[in-house]
């Protein structure tokens, strides 16, 4: 992945420092602030792992040396002005101290793919009691069939019923969609770089 030049970067001329704004590459809730200089960007370009400088140490330090819950890089940029770095990672447990997800306990994200990611781990671990283990259970032909039945109830559900009845089988079919997707070795990722695709096709024609 490309990084940007450490020599383009308006590094703060009294500290060295750049703030650095990471966020969760999956369902991009905001993580955490840092700050990173010199060293700490090379760092972090070098192992794939976030690395900072901590202002109130006044030393170098990676995400995650002590609690084991690294920031596993995806890619960083600069902003307009080359004085902000905006980190895209994958946490590897909470990254806040108080052991959340994150810094800021109200940051929205992605909650289609938190779930998408929870679908994941049940298709792993296959949990006792779990409906979606059993659905991963009964194989792709019968998920399948359960897409197309919460398919028709969402469709009867718009003709015939109140929006709070669509909202609950629109979920439901989402829901079967994400399974089936998972059972064939996809993810909803998978869908939405299709539409993304399609959608920057219809912008440019």
């Amino acid at each position: 992945m490309p990084f940007p030049d450490p020599d383009s970067l308006a590094w703060d001329p009294a500290t060295g420092l750049l703030p650095a704004i990471v966020q969760d590459a999956d369902t991009l809730r905001v993580l955490m602030l840092g700050y990173m200089d010199r060293a700490a960007l090379q760092t972090t370009c070098e192992i794939g792992q976030v690395s900072f400088y901590s202002r109130s140490r006044q030393q170098a330090w990676t995400k995650g040396e002590t609690s084991g819950n690294f920031l596993n890089l995806v890619s960083l940029q600069a902003d307009c002005d080359d004085d902000t770095l905006l980190v895209l990672a994958r946490p590897q447990g909470p990254t806040c101290h108080l052991d959340r997800a994150s810094c800021f306990p109200d940051a929205p994200g992605n909650l289609l793919a938190e779930l998408d990611d929870v679908v994941r781990q049940r298709e792993l671990e296959r949990p006792a009691g779990s409906y979606t283990t059993s659905l991963f259970e009964s194989g792709i032909r019968r998920i399948a069939q359960k897409v197309g039945e919460e398919g028709v109830e969402t469709a009867l559900a718009a003709v015939a019923e109140d929006d709070e009845a669509l909202s609950g089988e629109a979920a439901d079919l989402i829901f079967h969609l994400m399974v089936l997707l998972r059972a064939r070795g996809l993810s909803l990722d998978a869908a939405i770089a299709v539409m993304r695709e399609r959608h920057r096709a219809a912008r440019a024609g």
